[in-house]
């Protein structure tokens, strides 16, 4: 049983890459902003509420896959370092089950970062879409870090297409195919 966990800045393609790794592996994909959506339905975004709502849909997500034997690949903005405790915690579910935990920072230049922020589609998908909202969120947090004490598989995929870095990963974590 896998983990795979795929992280990075808003707008550098992680849901793109997962949802081609999970067709190429048959690994089920938790996009994390299902658990966004969930709780901005109820709560208004950032505040106490909305976060419990995300943080305890997610560990019971990751606990019954763990405990069922699901491979899982899955989607988050890591910031450094007040995501990490919330990082380990998911990660020891499937660990503590016997599972691997596959880390891949994904990372793309700056300029292609910022075209690729505003792209039709990630609004109303509940993405960050706004380049002032993402620069102003860089000024307050680190999302460029690698989540540390752990390996990740580093890709920058700036002219790589999703299906190429879902080869990437799968070859280098010597996934089976579907």
């Amino acid at each position: 049983m896998n983990l795979v966990f795929i992280y990075g800045p808003p707008g550098v393609g992680k849901l793109s890459v997962a949802r081609a790794l999970a067709r190429l592996t048959g690994y089920k994909l938790f996009d994390n902003h299902v658990s966004i959506r969930c709780a901005d339905s109820v709560f208004d975004f950032g505040t106490e509420p909305f976060w419990r709502i995300v943080g305890a849909i997610r560990d019971m997500v990751f606990e019954e896959a763990a405990a069922g034997g699901v491979s899982l690949v899955t989607t988050f903005v890591y910031s450094h370092p007040q995501d990490l405790p919330g990082i380990e915690q998911r990660c020891a579910s499937f660990e503590s089950r016997g599972g691997r935990v596959l880390l891949v920072r994904l990372f793309c230049d700056r300029a292609e970062l910022e075209r690729r922020l505003p792209r039709p589609g990630r609004a109303e998908a509940g993405k960050l879409a706004s380049l002032e909202t993402f620069r102003e969120l860089l000024t307050r947090h680190d999302l460029f870090s690698p989540v540390p004490g752990r390996e990740s598989l580093e890709i920058d995929n700036t002219a790589l297409a999703p299906e190429e870095v879902a080869g990437l990963i799968a070859s280098h974590y010597h996934l089976p195919a579907a």
